[in-house]
């Protein structure tokens, strides 16, 4: 048998052995064969990284485009706004049909209740199913509303109180012309999305089945609003392989690999992505995902396991044709909201600076006194986009050579005198970096900047670590209110701040503002030593009088 197998080399070794590098013999054949699937692994995931990196480029570069381009992008699922604009008819009418004392000013009070209702019900934004059974519930709600708010009005404003029986039949118009409404508008739209009036070109990444399931049922139903205009996928099909090239652009063509998303999306005017499971590893789908988002992009997720899930309005989750689509948030920091956020940096950091000035003097004063000149110090850190900048802090002790860019941490350092402690422990030696906020630096929250040479090493040994560059690091962050600074788990501060950035709201920056405040609050009245302020004062004049 050993002879059979030395006599029978595989087709893979035929080059080497002809050319009398390596024996014909079976071991040299599976060393062959092992050197051989290695090579094409390696290659095949530094295509990957290329891929990935081209579009994270593209995804960067896209945020600096037109703001006409990124108003038509947003306006395309704006059909919620005529869902508003039936709405409020509806409540007119029903205001139209009961008899009743009330101004037109008073009703508009009671409309805003029912259309406040119904965007919390998530009922004004465009959906791929349409259904007025589904939405019935949230009707009767607020309808109850209606009728809730048109009595309190009527006793607050009105000339005279309502009775209750006009009250509810004033709510039950409400939930007769919202649901005679709403059924007209869904059958409008409906229609509208048949005849390809209203719909979505989208890509679809992943060609396998369930990708080649979604854009056969995409093409079936148009009434759902989006229409495959090809896909996209790193696992192209040999030419050899001719029955899945068939299959494929049977339904719709192959557009190219991970690396051509921009362009595709570019050459055919796509703002919709579906990622149906495709065959690059889930690590690099994330951050495809995320580069779509942060392109403004409506992005659609199959979920894994989507065969045991349902539609579920509230986890943004619906369903085409049996299949689960997760509905990802659109890229929270567009320009508007990035405004608002550098607007609230600006004050905050302003106000800051004049109001700590008395404490910021101290700081200043007591660090001369221990340490002599060179009250700031100065570090470069990274920052969004992976740009540096200069953070300042006050000055707790004098590192050496480069000794303040490698070393993680200098906590109990025998250098750190006496004002130094009390600069860390209280965090007043941070106050500085008011300034970086002021100039644009960075925000007033957000994942905390790294020095370079740590940024470099976390970002080859932990997953997705780059991702908390999408925005302007901060003062405090996420990942600190939840204990995560100082020498704590950098795999934990990511998930955090990766965490902050896809959820990020202006709400969600004042309460981790807040917590900041009694977190420091919290560590203060923990700790044996008394007020900072009072422990300054006396650190700093034990170091006048030693020196």
């Amino acid at each position: 048998m050993a002879d059979h197998e030395d006599r029978v080399p595989l087709a893979a070794t035929r080059t080497a052995t002809s050319c009398g590098v390596l024996a014909p013999t079976a071991r040299n054949a599976v060393i062959l064969r092992a050197a051989r699937e290695m090579l094409v692994t390696t290659l095949a995931v530094v295509g990957r990284e290329a891929a990935v990196s081209q579009v994270e480029q593209a995804a960067e570069a896209e945020t600096h485009r037109r703001f006409a381009r990124r108003l038509r992008s947003r306006w395309a699922w704006r059909i919620g706004t005529f869902f508003a604009l039936v709405d409020v008819a509806a409540v007119l009418a029903a205001w139209t049909v009961v008899a009743n004392p009330l101004a037109f000013n008073d009703v508009a009070a009671v409309t805003a209740v029912v259309v406040v209702a119904f965007s919390r019900a998530d009922l004004h934004r465009s959906r791929l199913e349409l259904s007025v059974l589904d939405d019935l519930p949230a009707y009767l709600i607020a309808a109850i509303l209606a009728a809730v708010a048109m009595a309190g009005v009527a006793t607050m404003f009105g000339p005279q109180a309502l009775t209750p029986q006009t009250c509810l039949f004033f709510g039950a118009m409400c939930l007769v012309f919202l649901t005679t409404g709403r059924v007209l508008a869904y059958q409008v739209v409906r229609r509208l999305r048949r005849s390809h009036l209203v719909a979505h070109p989208v890509v679809i990444v992943g060609s396998g089945e369930v990708g080649q399931r979604l854009a056969g049922a995409m093409l079936a139903h148009p009434e759902y609003g989006l229409t495959p205009v090809g896909f996209v996928d790193s696992n192209i099909p040999a030419s050899s392989d001719n029955d899945a090239t068939r299959r494929i652009d049977s339904i719709r063509p192959l557009l190219g690999n991970l690396a051509a998303l921009p362009d595709v999306l570019k050459h055919f005017d796509v703002h919709d992505v579906v990622f149906a499971f495709g065959a690059q590893p889930d690590a690099y789908l994330v951050r495809l995902v995320r580069a779509c988002v942060r392109m403004d992009l409506q992005v659609f997720v199959v979920p894994r396991y989507f065969e045991l899930w349902g539609a579920d309005r509230r986890a943004r989750t619906e369903v085409l044709w049996g299949v689960p689509l997760v509905r990802l948030r659109r890229w929270p920091l567009r320009p508007s909201q990035a405004w608002i956020k550098r607007a609230v940096d600006i004050v905050l950091a302003s106000v800051g600076l004049i109001a700590l000035s008395p404490v910021l003097a101290l700081c200043a004063i007591a660090v001369r006194l221990e340490g002599g000149p060179g009250v700031v110090f100065r570090q470069t850190r990274v920052g969004r986009n992976g740009e540096t900048f200069t953070l300042l802090k006050f000055r707790t002790m004098r590192p050496t050579g480069d000794e303040a860019e490698r070393r993680w941490s200098i906590d109990g350092d025998r250098r750190i005198g006496r004002v130094g402690s009390v600069l860390r422990r209280s965090s007043l030696d941070e106050l500085p970096q008011l300034i970086n906020v002021l100039r644009g630096h960075m925000s007033m929250v957000g994942p905390r900047p790294e020095r370079p040479f740590f940024v470099q090493d976390f970002v080859k040994h932990f997953s997705r670590y780059s991702d908390r560059h999408r925005v302007a690091t901060g003062l405090t962050g996420w990942a600190q209110v939840n204990g995560l600074r100082g020498d704590t788990s950098i795999a934990d501060r990511v998930t955090f701040d990766n965490y902050y950035i896809d959820n990020w709201s202006l709400w969600n920056d004042v309460k981790i503002m807040l917590r900041t405040v009694s977190a420091m609050a919290r560590r203060q009245s923990s700790t044996t030593s008394g007020d900072p302020l009072v422990e300054l004062v006396s650190a700093a004049e034990a170091a006048s009088n030693t020196g």
